[in-house]
């Protein structure tokens, strides 16, 4: 912009000059006619003529617009250089919370480890383990199993027994009671069905868009298995002029006396028991007195729900308590007893040494005193296991569960032989095996 105003006025002076020039001659003109004339004007004083008021109007908004571009640049320079100073302070306002952040998270990570280190150390056990000698020798925690439970059963398809390892799909690999139930009663009529009307042809097929297959049959794993291995095949058939899914049952598929088979069991099947892995532990008293707390596996309820229920609970007996009779305490303490699944009982030996082991609640009292025998050096030896209050368990509590003797959610048993003066006791009471697994402290 600036260079085409130079032009401007540089075209203006070119004109203006040209105009002082004075009047123009040819060139075969004779100068001398002119001569005098050239002279006098050289001698006169040349005047500068005065700019048009167009030209001095153009050159004034032409210098505006000059004074302005300047302002503006002026202006940016300045505003860029506050943004500069903006982003600046920004980022270093930005890296200090980073900064901030980090050593809060470090530090909340620390204590967070503490704690849970801490809640750790206090855990009587981590968890409640399980065996499964069906499968295998490992020892892992109940959700494991059904995971490789699940995983078992599905590989166990591939084998000739696809029926039978079907059935033990659906009580396995499904959770409700009921639902399981409802599938298994509805599988069983329509084999009953067939069984029962062997020449009606409507009791060979089920329309897989009908509601009650839709709800209680086709959710549930292991269900159409069952029925493949039963002899149906998926087809489609016209239903009210429109084409639909079904499962068609084919003769050659599947004899009657693999229909029975069957049937009978998918009702007798059952559920692949687990057994509670005792978790043998053997504990110093300073361990015991420190490792006092129970994981939420032992209760069907958590821990929090279990101490609010119970705080509600004394708080209304308290209020009831002239008016509530015995059927109804006895009812509530059921229901007390309701909420425990595992026990943890402890033993208590003369040199202080305990030993520790994971039950359930419905285990009979036997079974702890077949896991005392284990353990024991001298196992032939009769002895005693006292509670707290000094009540001798005897043998008529044997076939008692451990719910029944109230020995949950854990206990502690004293161990005494029955004659301890003629017992030489010098080498201890547990194996040395078993000494070997104390913690250390």
């Amino acid at each position: 912009m600036a260079d085409k105003i130079k032009a401007y006025f540089q075209k203006k002076k070119m004109n203006t000059k040209f105009m002082n020039a004075g009047k123009g001659y040819k060139l075969n003109e004779d100068s001398s006619k002119s001569g005098s004339s050239t002279i006098v004007q050289e001698k006169e004083e040349i005047r500068r003529v005065e700019p048009t008021e167009e030209a001095k109007t153009a050159g004034q908004a032409a210098l505006a617009r000059l004074e302005a571009k300047k302002n503006d640049m002026n202006t940016f320079n300045m505003s860029y250089a506050a943004i500069q100073a903006r982003v600046k302070r920004e980022l270093e306002r930005e890296r200090k919370a980073k900064e901030e952040l980090e050593k809060w998270n470090k530090t909340a990570s620390v204590e967070e480890a503490k704690c849970s280190a801490a809640s750790n150390e206090s855990l009587a056990v981590s968890d409640v383990f399980f065996r499964c000698p069906y499968i295998s020798d490992e020892v892992l925690t109940r959700e494991e199993w059904k995971k490789k439970i699940r995983e078992f059963l599905y590989e166990q398809l591939k084998e000739e027994e696809a029926g039978l390892t079907s059935c033990l799909i659906i009580h396995n690999c499904n959770t409700g009671r009921e639902k399981i139930q409802n599938c298994i009663d509805t599988l069983a009529k329509y084999i009953d069905n067939i069984l029962n009307n062997p020449d009606v042809e409507k009791y060979q097929k089920i329309r897989m868009s009908n509601r009650i297959f839709q709800e209680k049959v086709l959710p549930l794993e292991g269900a159409l298995e069952f029925l493949q291995a039963a002899g149906f095949e998926k087809k489609q058939l016209l239903h009210n002029d429109v084409e639909e899914d079904f499962l068609v049952w084919k003769p050659d598929a599947s004899s009657f006396d693999n229909l029975t088979i069957l049937v009978e069991a998918l009702k007798s099947a059952e559920v692949i028991p687990l057994e509670v892995d005792r978790n043998l532990q053997v504990l110093l008293p300073s361990q015991a007195n420190k490792m006092t707390e129970l994981p939420t596996g032992f209760f069907t309820v958590t821990l929090e729900e279990l101490k609010r229920e119970q705080k509600l609970r004394a708080e209304a007996i308290e209020k009831n308590q002239v008016l509530r009779t015995k059927a109804m305490r006895e009812k509530d303490e059921q229901r007390e007893l309701r909420k425990y699944r595992f026990t943890l009982i402890r033993i208590k030996f003369p040199d202080e040494i305990m030993l520790q082991g994971t039950f359930s609640v419905h285990d009979k009292y036997k079974e702890v005193v077949d896991f005392v025998k284990e353990n024991l050096i001298d196992a032939d030896t009769p002895f005693d296991l006292i509670l707290l209050l000094g009540q001798k368990l005897q043998e008529d509590d044997y076939d008692k569960t451990l719910l029944e003797l109230r020995m949950i959610p854990s206990c502690l048993l004293t161990f005494s032989y029955k004659n301890p003066a003629k017992k030489d006791t010098s080498q201890g009471y547990l194996k040395e095996s078993v000494l070997c697994l104390i913690q250390n402290a």
